[in-house]
């Protein structure tokens, strides 16, 4: 892969149409418990087109059940596949120092062959920071450090001696080895759902995880108004605010990738399965419309859920689309059809 750019982010190939970046896929390996099982689904992953593998970063089981270290797990993927990109989805910048990071991520974009989209984010799971003994700051404080660790990344990703002094990290001419193969630098995946995460992630990230809102009390939201095409769209309105110039990128393409992590549901009857998805999730079969609507949910036929895919990229701009492990076979046709396109 070349080195003087972020390739494979417009598509399985690059190629972007109009003004519209091509779709790519990414799976989340949350399942993955063993190094064969990994590994297994890493491969059956790329056959199947997806773009990317991805890993979580959690100490505790709940709640997507136990999770490999990423880091060292990607770099095992990375190495039993061809052309499959590796990432995180994301990783808590609070048990990192943005050093040690920089170094892992740009040795794991080298190892990689310039394969690697480096996810992060500011931490929410206060269970998880107090069984762990870190101490769970309040969200201004853990999003401030996160601001200051994305513009330190990137200093230590440039090869050259760097200096900086923030309020939570101080660098004094520290020159990171090895520099990583992309230029210039990993993409850097911000998720984000409240407003002021939004404005960073904006300004800062190459590709923005639209989330619900994380909580004070160390949750993410399970509003369904936090779902809503509504209310996804405005938070993509403040990222492409904080965005500014960098939303017109070549060939008019926005220079900020848009990507959520959506359920599948294949289901020749929607309607019947959007009132079971509303009631297992707690809102009441009257939310059934609400959920048909919701941009992090895909319900229906193959036909249909391509269709959908299709219309809310145009609609807000979402390209890269993310599922489970558990539902990775069951989107795969879709992938197959929409790809790169």
């Amino acid at each position: 892969m070349p080195a003087g750019g972020h390739a494979g982010l417009d598509g399985r190939d690059g190629d972007v149409t109009g003004r519209r970046r091509g779709f790519r896929f990414g799976v989340v390996a949350e399942g993955a418990r063993t190094a064969d099982g990994l590994l297994d689904l890493a491969r059956r992953a790329e056959r199947l087109g997806y773009s990317t593998l991805l890993l979580r970063d959690h100490f505790v089981r709940e709640p997507f059940g136990d999770q490999l270290a990423p880091m060292v797990a990607l770099t095992a993927v990375a190495a039993a596949t061809r052309a499959l990109r590796v990432g995180t989805l994301v990783l808590d910048n609070d048990y990192r120092h943005p050093v040690l990071l920089a170094k892992e991520a740009a040795t794991l974009d080298r190892l990689s062959g310039g394969r690697f989209e480096l996810g992060i984010g500011a931490g929410w799971l206060r269970e998880e920071y107090g069984r762990a003994g870190i101490p769970f700051d309040p969200p201004g404080v853990r999003v401030d450090r996160l601001d200051e660790s994305l513009t330190v990344l990137k200093g230590l990703f440039g090869g050259e001696p760097f200096s900086f002094a923030g309020k939570h990290y101080t660098i004094d001419g520290l020159q990171s080895f090895p520099a990583p193969a992309q230029r210039p630098h990993p993409p850097l995946l911000v998720g984000a759902g409240s407003p002021r995460m939004l404005g960073i992630a904006g300004r800062q990230a190459d590709v923005v995880g639209i989330l619900p809102k994380a909580m004070p009390d160390g949750t993410i939201s399970d509003a369904l108004s936090e779902r809503s095409t509504e209310a996804v769209a405005r938070k993509v309105d403040e990222v492409r605010k904080a965005a500014g110039e960098r939303t017109d990128g070549v060939d008019g393409v926005d220079v900020v990738e848009l990507s959520m992590v959506v359920s599948v549901v294949v289901a020749a009857d929607h309607r019947t399965a959007a009132e079971r998805i509303a009631e297992e999730r707690g809102w009441g079969a009257a939310a059934a419309e609400a959920v048909l609507d919701m941009p992090s949910i895909l319900v229906g036929s193959e036909a249909r859920i391509a269709d959908l895919l299709q219309a809310r990229r145009d609609r807000l701009g979402f390209s890269y689309l993310v599922v489970s492990d558990e539902d990775m076979d069951a989107l795969a046709p879709v992938v197959a059809q929409l790809a790169g396109t």
